[in-house]
């Protein structure tokens, strides 16, 4: 059931016609998918996470203490642990790669959905639809039906 819930695709951010990273979220983190150049051997590459920054201002606070990277495949994999578990980001990186209203308010209706399979185990929400607006899913109290 989870597995549904789980993030169907990367986000792309694309500056100039190339794309600059991809990623995605989940209720607890944000991850991140940079593909490294073909020529830049994996040891020259660092990569420091701050509580507000990687590289760049990151869009909200994150965990330093369990947010980590890895090199897999010639892609560097940043997984940023959120400081609030719930928040929808609109992107990981401030100013850049920013989602659309649509696709934003999907994310955070499969985010909430994610939320009510974690707080009622052995449930399926992964049919669930909202009515109306979609509330933030870290303060929502009800309102969802299941057809």
């Amino acid at each position: 059931m989870a597995e549904k819930l789980a993030p169907e695709k990367r986000h792309a951010f694309v500056h100039n016609g190339q794309k600059v990273f991809e990623w995605d979220q989940t209720l607890e983190e944000v991850n991140m998918y940079i593909e490294l150049p073909k020529n830049v051997p994996a040891k020259l590459i660092h990569c420091v996470i701050q509580a507000g920054h990687v590289e760049h201002d990151i869009m909200l606070p994150v965990k330093t203490d369990s947010s980590f990277w890895t090199i897999e495949d010639g892609e560097l994999h940043i997984t940023l642990q959120k400081r609030e578990k719930g928040k929808t980001w609109a992107s990981p990186i401030q100013g850049q790669g920013s989602l659309d209203p649509y696709v934003a308010d999907q994310e955070q209706k499969r985010l909430m959905l994610q939320r009510f399979q974690e707080e009622n185990p052995g449930f399926d929400f992964s049919q669930a639809q909202f009515s109306g607006t979609c509330p933030d899913p870290r303060t929502f109290m009800g309102g969802i039906h299941t057809d």
